[in-house]
């Protein structure tokens, strides 16, 4: 996937400003492709040098202008031709993992202190996961949303970014959970 296809799914809905698209992207898009705001406001610049969106002018009284970006029919032709390739698999690739895979050659008091640091920072992205999906459902149960609900994409990879983090917050506690237990016999012995 290139950062193209991303910037053209989170700009389905709405017009947006490069700022507001570096907003939708650090709430929603970010749980499945993290991208700088530099690297957007570049891609925004292919994109309508490409067809694939179109930018507009605002001009605005007390702030400075902004240029707002829709996808043009090419732009959503290159979605649909993307959503019909085959998706690769995704793998994992994580500094904390390389540094626990070392964990009986180094200091694990160091490795348990990243460890909950990645676990309390899962659970800050969980509270937010989960009052996005609550923003995103009004009123209704989730199963009532996801039978009638209308835009159900983000919805549905807001739930995968749930899943993700829930599951790096579980890992993380049991690592370190596991490693004082390991250091608290080694400290016996």
């Amino acid at each position: 996937m290139a950062l193209r296809h991303a910037v053209l799914a989170a700009l389905l809905d709405e017009e947006l400003s490069g700022y507001q698209l570096t907003k939708a992207f650090g709430l929603g898009v970010a749980n499945f492709w993290h991208a700088q705001p530099q690297q957007l406001y570049a891609e925004l610049t292919r994109l309508e040098q490409d067809g694939l969106v179109t930018g507009r002018e605002v001009i605005q009284d007390t702030r400075p202008n902004k240029r707002l970006f829709r996808v043009t029919d090419a732009g959503l032709a290159e979605l649909e031709r993307f959503t019909a390739l085959t998706a690769k698999p995704s793998f994992i690739r994580d500094d904390l993992m390389v540094k626990v895979q070392a964990a009986d050659h180094v200091d694990t008091g160091t490795l348990i202190a990243q460890l909950a640091e990645r676990s309390t920072f899962a659970e800050a992205k969980i509270g937010v996961l989960d009052g996005l999906l609550r923003t995103m459902r009004g009123d209704r149960t989730e199963e009532e949303f996801l039978r009638h609900g209308e835009r159900i994409g983000p919805y549905l990879t807001c739930l995968r970014g749930l899943a993700f983090e829930r599951g790096n917050r579980d890992w993380c506690e049991r690592a370190a959970t596991v490693l004082r237990e390991r250091q608290g016999a080694h400290d016996r012995q």
